[in-house]
């Protein structure tokens, strides 16, 4: 029997990224008002030791530097043009102005707080990475200091943030501190997490290994209920759906990425996800709610 589609929550992957550029203040805020029951970020260290949001651990892709982000202050990421790359329209004012849009974690605390309705927050540490723990540490010390609960995740104002993190390291240095909202996140099948890799075919068969490795390892820690929640993406779910399906019966909240078409969402729906996470926030919502948007790709 699939979920209830009125109670699958609807998480924006990086803000409304499909529309505007991910992490961007123009994408949060378009999320909220897309309607999005929360949002998701990936965090990481500036070189003044700011939590900056951030995915990839350089500027090259989504910005006009280069670089290392670690390399750089929080005022020097502010200075570099993080929006003609995604080649949209211009981000109107209200969405904030061109140096207004590299966000640290506590900006983004703000936004949410500022919603006027409860909004969740998901919030992914990213590694590897040359500072280990300190990012989880950091986070932990900024959530703190928002009257966060660790042990239920809530925070001021009726949402709740949870952590989660690919490297089991990570997350079981969470777990030492953070109660039930800490999720395993897990890669897809080895085959898809290598399909895009033009490397030698030694390189990918190395990479394959190490994909099966850590996805059985961070699975294990689910089943077992060392952690709380598990993070698969669609591929994983449609791989082993009988699995995860046993993981939401088991009382872990499951919580799928990236969920950005009609056959996507009826994979999660099949199995009774509790959350997805989509590029498209508005088109997921609009097919939750049973109406039929096109399904044609998200427009940039």
């Amino acid at each position: 029997m699939p979920a209830d589609p009125a109670r699958v929550k609807v998480v924006a992957h990086r803000g409304a990224s499909a529309q505007w550029p991910e992490h961007t203040r123009a994408a949060m805020l378009q999320a909220i008002a897309d309607g999005a029951d929360g949002i998701e970020c990936d965090v990481r260290l500036t070189a003044d030791d700011r939590l900056v949001c951030w995915h990839d651990p350089t500027v090259d892709r989504t910005s006009d530097g280069r670089g290392s982000v670690r390399a750089r202050t929080l005022a020097q990421l502010r200075e570099l043009d993080v929006v003609s790359w995604h080649g949209g329209p211009v981000v109107p004012a209200a969405l904030g102005g061109p140096r207004d849009q590299v966000l640290t974690l506590e900006d983004l605390l703000d936004i949410v707080a500022a919603a006027g309705r409860p909004i969740d927050l998901a919030i992914e540490l990213k590694h590897p990475a040359a500072y280990r723990f300190a990012a989880e540490d950091a986070v932990l010390e900024v959530l703190a200091g928002r009257g966060w609960d660790p042990a239920t995740g809530e925070l001021g104002g009726g949402g709740r943030v949870s952590l989660m993190s690919f490297h089991p390291g990570a997350v079981r240095h969470l777990r030492r501190t953070v109660g039930a909202p800490v999720a395993m996140c897990l890669l897809d099948t080895p085959a898809a997490a290598v399909a895009y890799d033009g490397g030698a075919p030694a390189t990918r068969a190395v990479k394959a290994a190490y994909v099966r490795r850590v996805t059985k390892q961070s699975a294990d820690l689910v089943t077992s209920g060392e952690v709380g929640g598990a993070g698969p993406g669609v591929d994983y779910v449609v791989a082993f759906p009988d699995r995860v399906r046993g993981w939401v019966e088991a009382g872990r909240l499951v919580r799928v990425w990236t969920v950005d078409t009609a056959e996507d969402l009826a994979a999660v729906l099949a199995v009774r996800a509790h959350e997805v996470t989509t590029n498209v926030p508005a088109k997921v919502v609009a097919m939750l709610a049973g109406a039929t948007p096109s399904d044609e790709s998200p427009a940039s």
